[in-house]
This record gives structure tokens, sequence and C-alpha cells, in this order.
């Protein structure tokens, strides 16, 4: 398993990368495409649950629900 700190560098590098929003180009004859941006949040997602384990926390997400009935 790899440790929070790599973890926390392949994060960054997601990151910038979906910040720049850029899906393919091409250069001296070769083509990089990268993921939908869903995918690529997905993943930043699975990476904060792993640099979360690996640091000995876990991320707890809570959705509160109030309602009325306007009595």
């Amino acid at each position: 398993m790899a440790t929070a700190a790599e973890l926390r560098a392949r994060r960054e590098a997601l990151a910038a990368q979906r910040s720049s929003g850029i899906a393919r180009f091409s250069y001296d004859g070769k083509t990089v495409e990268y993921r939908s941006m869903a995918e690529i949040d997905r993943a930043l997602e699975a990476l904060d649950r792993e640099i979360a384990s690996a640091e000995g926390r876990r991320i707890v997400r809570q959705v509160r629900v109030t309602t009325a009935k306007g009595l």
C-alpha cells in the first residue's frame, strides 16, 4: 500500500489535470486522452478515502433532513 505522502502527490496531480479541463491533446503524432470529469471526481474521492485510511482516520459524511408539515 502506498504511503499518505504518495497518495497526496497522486491526488494533487489528478486535481491539477482536472482543473486544466483538457480531455485530449496531441503532440509529435501522439495522442493522450483523459477520463471524463465524473470519473476523475470518483478517483479523487477514492484517493481521499485512501489518504484518510493511511492516516488512521475516517471520512464521515452525514446528511440531515428536516421536514415540517407547516402547521
